[in-house]
């Protein structure tokens, strides 16, 4: 699907509400970017400078305006042992050589292959998401005193009230500046950004990773980055999807994968670490006003000057304000709707949500959970279709004709094979395939080995009504398949 509306309107046609949003979401990805910076083992400038790199140049290059990308805690995962066994500039060198995997992927329109992500696995990817986001944010609550307990309710408080008396600024930004502003003023003692970690004093500088080129380092990195590849434009994909369902607009899927392939590319070279686009910051982007692409070049700029030349404000801004904020985005984005819906919705679709979400939360890999949801929806679809086989045998004189309807593929085969009746075997048998579509090897097998075992009881066996995609496969095979 292209991106229909000109040019100007994705960077202008939103202009405040793109840049307030950016401020909203600069500000939460500054915590962000340092916890998965330290999930991955590395010092937390990495996880900004990719921040910066990631959301800037996705916001010019990427196919989905309004989508935040940046370092991310499902890429992150994937890093921590390559960092542990061989150093962080083998994580940059794996960043560059993913992004290139990313740049293929979209020259070779693979970002088409979300039609066959169903339904039910985005929605169990969403609240598996929403979930985790949710847990993440406790170690900043359990034990953190009463005062934390008071400032993330009060900002609750502001997120969702505000917007009943003016929707002029976004509510998440007023809570970060209020409780910033009180805890500055009253000298409260909590947790804050700057507890988090050391921020960088300096802008990025243009680096090669410091590895040696030789087949080795490529057999070391090449599993890393074509998991972090996928991982990275799966989760993207999946992102892109929400968002065109909460703002109703279209996407470039190809174009997306290239952008984020372009963006990890530079960012490697600029020290950062590879990352995706983020569904919990694209949903305080939209909700907050935020549609184009300005909205995501504004929050990647604004954080790397607050870190670098604000440090000292960023540093007070306390935990407990951005963790009500994205415990408003973990509220926003679990479909409660589908809790309602496991009464009425297939128990198969029910099957593959909740198969998604436990499979997510339980390894805390986004990948594994919806390639397990994938997998169970394949099943389902193929038992499904191979229920609507249909044979029905008729006697005309000494002939016994079998007419089969469906579709003939490895899930329907064995039902193809043990329709023919072989202990009354007539001597001439037809095989009537008009209405029926033979999909694969073990389609062709099956009716290769009812031809042989009517033929072994002595029948003359003719095969009719092949349509040409039949035909062509089982000459393909080898097969006999004959018949007129």
């Amino acid at each position: 699907m292209q991106t229909s509306y000109p040019l100007r309107q994705q960077w202008l046609g939103n202009l405040r509400g793109d840049l307030l949003s950016g401020i909203v979401v600069a500000l939460a990805l500054i915590p962000e970017a340092i916890a998965f910076s330290l999930i991955a083992g590395v010092d937390p400038k990495v996880g900004l400078y990719a921040a910066f790199s990631i959301a800037v140049i996705t916001a010019i290059a990427g196919g989905r305006p309004g989508m935040i990308s940046a370092a991310t805690g499902a890429m992150a995962l994937v890093m921590i042992d390559l960092v542990k066994d061989h150093g962080v500039q083998y994580l940059f060198a794996a960043s560059i050589l993913a992004g290139l995997l990313q740049v293929l992927a979209g020259v070779f329109r693979l970002g088409s292959l979300m039609r066959f992500v169903s339904r039910s696995v985005i929605t169990g990817f969403v609240n598996a998401l929403a979930i985790l986001i949710f847990l993440a944010q406790l170690p900043e609550l359990v034990g953190r005193g009463p005062a934390v307990y008071v400032l993330c309710a009060a900002a609750l408080a502001i997120i969702y009230l505000l917007p009943r008396i003016t929707r002029v600024v976004p509510s998440p930004l007023v809570a970060i500046v209020v409780l910033t502003a009180v805890v500055i003023g009253f000298g409260i003692d909590v947790r804050s950004v700057g507890d988090m970690g050391q921020l960088p004093d300096s802008l990025p500088n243009f680096l090669i990773p410091d590895v040696p080129l030789t087949w080795e380092t490529l057999r070391i990195l090449l599993p890393v980055s074509a998991t972090l590849a996928v991982v990275g434009l799966l989760e993207s994909m999946m992102t892109l999807q929400i968002v065109e369902d909460i703002t109703e607009t279209p996407s470039e899927r190809n174009r997306e994968c290239v952008g984020q392939g372009v963006a990890n590319t530079v960012t490697g070279f600029l020290g950062g670490m590879a990352g995706c686009a983020m569904i919990g910051q694209s949903i305080i982007n939209v909700t907050s006003g935020g549609r184009g692409r300005l909205s995501c070049l504004v929050a990647g700029v604004l954080l790397l000057v607050l870190v670098v030349y604000g440090s000292d404000l960023v540093r007070q801004i306390p935990m407990a304000a951005l963790v009500a904020v994205m415990i408003m985005v973990s509220i926003g984005t679990f479909s409660w709707r589908s809790l309602r819906d496991l009464r009425t919705h297939p128990r198969s679709s029910s099957a593959v949500m909740l198969l998604t979400v436990v499979v997510t939360v339980a390894t805390h890999d986004l990948a594994k959970g919806v390639l397990s949801g994938v997998l169970l929806s394949a099943l389902f679809f193929a038992r499904k279709v191979g229920r609507l086989l249909e044979v029905q045998r008729e006697e005309a004189g000494d002939t016994q004709v079998y007419r089969v309807r469906g579709q003939v593929f490895f899930a329907s085969a064995g039902q193809l094979g043990a329709t023919f009746d072989y202990q009354h075997v007539a001597p001439k048998v037809q095989i009537d395939l008009r209405d029926a579509h033979l999909w694969d090897l073990t389609a062709v097998a099956a009716l290769e080995r009812a031809q042989e075992k009517l033929a072994a009881h002595g029948a003359e066996v003719t095969v009719v009504g092949l349509n040409a995609a039949s035909r062509t496969l089982i000459e393909q095979v080898g097969g006999r398949g004959g018949g007129h």
